[in-house]
């Protein structure tokens, strides 16, 4: 367990990964650029069917994604853990 920015963790530090920036790209999907500098792109889209994303389905909600504590967060409301936006994207090439 390690503590960052008053934030406690279970993990190893060297084993979080943090999203450094996020751009809205059409169909529901991410391109997250990661603390290791990998690029990934991840699909919104099955997870609008989930109650806790449904209000993204108004494309311009889901165009107002921002990185807050190292994951992506909407309005304040909605957030998404970087984990899962890791494993569950693409690597971007090139």
């Amino acid at each position: 367990m390690y503590t960052k920015n008053g934030i406690a963790y279970a993990d190893e530090p060297e084993k979080i990964l943090s999203v450094k920036s996020v751009r809205p790209l059409n169909g529901y999907k991410l391109m997250l650029l990661f603390s290791n500098d990998e690029t990934r792109i991840y699909d919104m889209a099955p997870m609008m069917n989930y109650p806790v994303f449904r209000a993204l389905k108004d494309e311009g909600v889901f165009n107002k994604a921002y990185v807050d504590y190292g994951t992506v967060t909407w309005d304040d409301k909605i957030d998404i853990a970087s984990e899962t936006l890791y494993e569950g994207g693409v690597p971007v090439n090139g």
